[in-house]
Parts: structure tokens; sequence; C-alpha cells
């Protein structure tokens, strides 16, 4: 990112196309070109919509979606089949059913199990969590798409809460260390009955020489408690974006549409697992033959949050990072959740001042 940032404020030539995270469209926007005008609607709707309006920055469409991904969860199907238990539907029943399967397990003398491992280290990864489980209770993106500062709310607060009791209960204490790494390597060893990961972590775990392969599943996570509860997966996912200052953007904006229209995004599903952003392709029986997974993330993908980084712009990475410290402190249990939230909430007004 800084090196693009330094480039593009240079208004240098050099580079044509870039490949941009799904939260630096607000940081970028400035230098990239509108590839609305250049783009049939129907191309633009057969995308998951809330992709394109993450990549929408003031009615601009400054990038095209080019692969996805999104918070999911995974889980020991031969343990939940073990204890007659059900995937789970709620944060309540995940909680509950990792109690009961880890001290079970734990009782026949697996004393490593852990009923749930996740990204706890403070970092954008606890971002990506935390949103998760506030939005999933209905307590919104931290910053809504006007520029309001919504986070501090009673749905909010009871997700940290909930997150808070998993630590040195149901996930280890070190969880408040972990990334993605981590919690793939202690679900991958057999020590977890679940797991929030990122889709890439499914053929990992299901690799050759893993001690769980073929016992695993995947599913969208869990939904919060209450009328508002929903299933929520932070979204993640690379666009490509047509620099200003190209001196070829015509020849730019075509690669562009030919990278993310529907005959590369097949051969790069089948080829290297890359998720499609296509909705069509996931009723593609080539597609699903080569992903069968894929099936199961659809519905992640069509009801993916994004974080904040739109409305934010410039100031994101600072949002993150105090939202993802005013969580872990939660998470430690240095403050509870409501005395975080409404520090969190003075720390954002006064990030955005007059405006973001």
């Amino acid at each position: 990112l800084a090196l693009y940032q330094q480039m593009l404020a240079a208004k240098a030539p050099d580079i044509d196309v870039f490949q941009i995270d799904i939260v630096w469209p607000g940081l970028l926007a400035e230098h990239l070109v509108d590839l609305a005008p250049h783009t049939p609607a129907a191309t633009v709707a057969s995308h998951f919509q809330p992709i394109i309006t993450a990549n929408l920055v003031d009615g601009r469409l400054v990038a095209l979606p080019w692969f996805t991904d999104a918070g999911v969860l995974y889980y020991r199907r031969d343990l939940l089949e073990k204890y007659g238990a059900t995937v789970p539907t709620t944060w309540q029943a995940l909680t509950e059913t990792a109690q009961r399967i880890q001290a079970a397990e734990r009782a026949a003398g697996q004393d490593r199990l852990w009923g749930f491992v996740w990204q706890g280290r403070a970092y954008e990864g606890l971002t990506c969590n935390a949103l998760e489980w506030i939005d999933s209770f209905g307590g919104g993106p931290i910053v809504e798409l006007d520029g309001s500062i919504t986070v501090n709310n009673p749905r909010a607060a009871a997700a940290l809460t909930l997150a808070a009791s998993w630590v040195g209960t149901i996930s280890p204490p070190g969880v408040l260390n972990y990334q993605e790494e981590e919690a793939r390597g202690v679900f991958q060893s057999g020590n977890a009955v679940f797991m929030r990961n990122w889709p890439y972590a499914w053929a990992l775990v299901n690799s050759a020489d893993s001690p769980v392969a073929g016992a695993v599943g995947v599913a969208s996570l869990p939904a919060g408690s209450g009328p508002d509860g929903k299933p929520t997966g932070v979204l993640g996912g690379q666009q490509l974006a047509v620099s200003k200052y190209s001196k070829n953007v015509d020849i730019a904006i075509d690669l562009v549409l030919y990278l993310t229209g529907d005959v590369e995004q097949k051969r790069r599903a089948i080829a290297g697992a890359f998720n499609p952003t296509l909705v069509d392709l996931y009723d593609d029986a080539e597609v699903m033959a080569a992903n069968p997974f894929l099936d199961d993330l659809r519905g992640v993908f069509v009801h993916a949050v994004a974080r904040p980084s739109r409305v934010t712009r410039g100031r994101y990475n600072r949002v993150s990072s105090d939202f993802w410290n005013a969580v872990h402190g939660t998470l430690a249990g240095r403050e509870t959740a409501t005395a975080a939230l409404k520090r969190l909430e003075r720390r954002l007004a006064r990030t955005r001042g007059d405006s973001w």
C-alpha cells in the first residue's frame, strides 16, 4: 500500500493496472479511473453486490472485483457426528457445543483439545473477527456509510462480552496472540472443534498430510443473539483498478474487464482455487467440481460485511487500529466491553473531526 501511494502521489505512469485489497478503494480512489462508464450494467450486476459496493467511492466504480474472500467457520465433522451435534447457527450454540465436546474429549484423554480457535492478536485480523461478531448481533459496521460512528451500542457490547468469555474456556489463553496460521495450526493438528478462518485454509486442512483431512466441514459463521442476529462474514479479496496516470488507459480498462470476466475467473477458480466474484460461476459444474466447498460459501459472500474503509478513506488504518486495540483490551479482561466501546467512540470522533 505504501508503495502504491508513493507511485500514485507522484503520478508515475509506470503501472497501468493495480491489484488492490478490498479495504483500499477509499484510500486510493482519487488516483483511479472510474470504470463505470466502461462497464456494462449487466456486468456490474453479475458480481456479488457487497463487493461492488465496497469499490464504489462517491459514486465512482474505482475497481472491479477479481476474486473474493470472507470469514467462514470450519468444524470437525467427525466430532459433531460423534456427539450428535449439529453445525451451530448462532454464537451461543457454538459456545455450548464447543464446551460440551471439549469437556467430553478431555475426559476421554484428549487434554489438548479446545473448542474454538480464531484470530485474537491486536492486528487487522482481529478487526475482521470482531466486526463479524458485532455485525452478526446487529451492532453495525463500526462507522456507517453516512460517516456516523455507531459502534458504541448494546448489541456490539453483547457481542464482545460473549467473545471475551471464550478466552480461557473454549479458546486457549494464547488465542490473544493468534493470527490465521496459528489458528490453523491448532485446528489442523486435531486440537480444536471449531475454527474461524478464511477459505484459503480449506485446501490445507484437507491436504494429504493433514491429520484432519476428510473430517472437516465449512459453513457460514454463526448469527448473533436477538431479533437483529444474522450470519456475517467480513469481506476480503482483491480488485483490479486502472491508474489515472497510465499512458494506456483504454487498453488497461480492456484488460481489467477481461481479467475480471467470466472466462478468466472460471479458469482461475479451477486452476488456483480463487473464489469467483461472479454469482453465476457458483452454478458452474466444472467450478464446483474443482472446489466443492464453494457451494457452502455462496451465502457467505452474499451477506458479507465490508470494513468501513470506503467512508473513512485515508484514516481507515487509524480507525482499524483503534478498534482492534479496544477489542483486544476487552478480550484480555482489561476493561468491560461497554467501557471499551465508549472510549473507542470518543477516539473515533477525534479522528473524524468535522468529516472523514
